[in-house]
């Protein structure tokens, strides 16, 4: 029987070495399937965690975890992190993240110039309109002067504050207030004929309070 002195000693009884995420991505990209699946479980949490601290949501951020290793799984053969895995998971997650809440603002773009599904009687599949919707939204922004073009698209699609796109223009921030509320005022005469019931379009901003005949645009 060996001694303890012995069996430290002796290669063949040392445990055998905790494998190190490079590893485990090299395996994987040589088809290792149980290799990738160990970083998922070494990782998930703290990647779902971060996502939820920044989407306040438990649903939203697994949905875009899961999301997350899926592109790292896609792309693993072009991963060059040299040990730095965690912070490339993280970068990707913000990305999708900041790509999902764009894609939300513009939604929301919409829906101020096209009527809720609910009250809707298409004369065509809903998802035709609602490509048409877009279209005609996209087409209307661009055909906005640039000089409103910028500061509507930075503040109601991008979310940029005022400040910051004063600073950005180089001009005060009560002309890049002005200049959104004519570039609302032009979309909405632009939309007319896609926006039934005279729902009024608000900005971000004046979301935030209640609606009042000072905040509306009649």
């Amino acid at each position: 029987m060996l001694g303890i002195g012995e069996r430290m000693t002796d290669p063949s009884l040392r445990p055998e070495p905790f494998p190190s995420d490079d590893e485990l991505m090299a395996r994987s990209v040589a088809g290792d399937r149980r290799a990738f699946a160990e970083l998922v479980e070494r990782h998930e949490d703290a990647v779902v965690g971060y996502l939820v601290r920044l989407a306040r949501s438990r649903d939203r951020a697994e949905d875009i975890g899961q999301e997350t290793f899926l592109r790292l799984y896609r792309a693993r053969a072009r991963y060059r992190g040299e040990g730095r895995l965690l912070a490339y998971l993280f970068r990707i997650a913000t990305n999708l993240l900041r790509s999902e809440e764009r894609r939300e603002r513009q939604r929301r773009l919409l829906s101020f110039f096209f009527p809720s599904e609910e009250h809707e009687e298409p004369a065509a599949p809903r998802g035709l309109l609602r490509d048409e919707a877009q279209a005609q939204v996209a087409a209307a922004v661009a055909e906005l002067p640039l000089r409103l073009r910028v500061p509507l698209v930075l503040h109601e699609i991008e979310g940029w504050p005022y400040a910051e796109i004063a600073r950005h223009l180089d001009c005060r921030e009560g002309t890049i207030k002005s200049r959104i509320h004519r570039g609302r005022l032009a979309l909405r005469a632009r939309l007319e004929p896609y926006w039934c019931g005279g729902k009024s379009w608000r900005s971000n901003d004046e979301k935030k309070t209640p609606a009042t005949l000072s905040t509306i645009d009649v």
